[in-house]
């Protein structure tokens, strides 16, 4: 764990860092609630049944990604709950940072996935998969490389 502000104990430090993950949740959370809702309501639409067999795994391959990280950013949640008074905030924050990172990463697939499918059915698979590149770079840089590169000049 870093170090805290200056006169916080460790235990408010847990706190604090406990409740700045659950705030990146919420905002992560939404985004997954909105994609996952609508792809589930794609088999219903009468159109489906004229989607490729590459449309359907898309699909398939889709939700499945979206409810995994769905499941990753509320499982910090389910931890808090299950070792509340336990003193054991510390390991709770380290398990929430590492399941949210895992829940970042399977919302960028979702979310590329879902880039992928939706271009493919609305336009072209050429296309799809040019701007599924160009969003997931996109993502890539912004999620990742910009805040690491900033890590590292910050060490």
């Amino acid at each position: 764990m870093t170090s805290g502000r200056p006169g916080e104990t460790d235990d408010e430090r847990a706190d604090r860092n406990f409740g700045e993950i659950l705030q990146e949740l919420r905002v992560s959370q939404t985004g997954v609630a909105v994609l996952f809702g609508f792809l589930l309501t794609m088999p219903m639409q009468q159109r489906f049944s004229r989607f490729d067999d590459v449309q359907r795994y898309l699909l398939v391959a889709d939700v499945l990604l979206l409810a995994t990280a769905s499941a990753l950013m509320v499982a910090p949640v389910a931890w808090h709950r299950v070792l509340f008074r336990q003193q054991m905030k510390d390991e709770v924050v380290l398990a929430a940072n590492r399941l949210a990172q895992l829940g970042l990463l399977f919302l960028a697939a979702g979310v590329v996935t879902s880039i992928l499918l939706v271009i493919d059915l609305a336009i072209s698979r050429a296309s799809a998969v040019v701007w599924a590149a160009v969003i997931g770079t996109l993502i890539l840089v912004l999620w990742a490389a910009l805040p690491l590169r900033r890590r590292l000049r910050g060490s």
